[in-house]
C-alpha cells in the first residue's frame, strides 16, 4: 500500500496490530460459534422418537441455537471493527504518511 503512494511505510504498526488481533479474535468466535452449533443442530436432527419421528421440530433446533447466534454476531462485530481500524490506517497512510515517533533529543557533551 505504501508503495502505490510513494509513503515510506505504514500510517501505524499499532493500528496494524490492533486490526490483526481484534479481527483474528472475531473469526475465531464466529467460526467456533458456527461450527458448535452446525454440529449440535445436525445431532438434534437425527435424533428419533421410539415411535420413529423426529424428538425436535426445526424450531426447537433454531431456539437451541440462539446463544450460537449471539456469539457469532459479537464475533462479526469484531472482525468489522478490525476491518475499519485497518481501513483507517490505509486512509492515513494515502493522506499523511508514516507517523512521526518523537524521538529523543541526543545530549551534546559541553565544551
Amino acid at each position: 500500500m505504501p508503495w502505490l503512494w510513494q509513503k515510506k511505510g505504514l500510517y501505524s504498526l499499532k493500528l496494524v496490530n490492533w486490526h490483526f488481533w481484534i479481527s483474528t479474535l472475531g473469526i475465531v468466535l464466529y467460526i467456533s460459534a458456527m461450527w458448535v452449533s452446525g454440529i449440535m443442530q445436525g445431532l438434534m436432527w437425527r435424533a428419533y422418537t421410539s415411535l420413529g419421528f423426529l424428538e425436535y421440530s426445526f424450531i426447537e433446533t433454531v431456539e437451541a441455537m440462539h446463544p450460537f447466534y449471539v456469539i457469532r454476531a459479537l464475533g462479526g462485530a469484531l472482525f468489522l471493527i478490525g476491518s475499519l481500524i485497518m481501513a483507517y490506517n490505509l486512509w492515513m497512510t494515502v493522506r499523511v504518511g508514516e507517523e512521526e515517533i518523537a524521538s529523543p533529543v541526543a545530549l551534546q557533551p559541553a565544551e
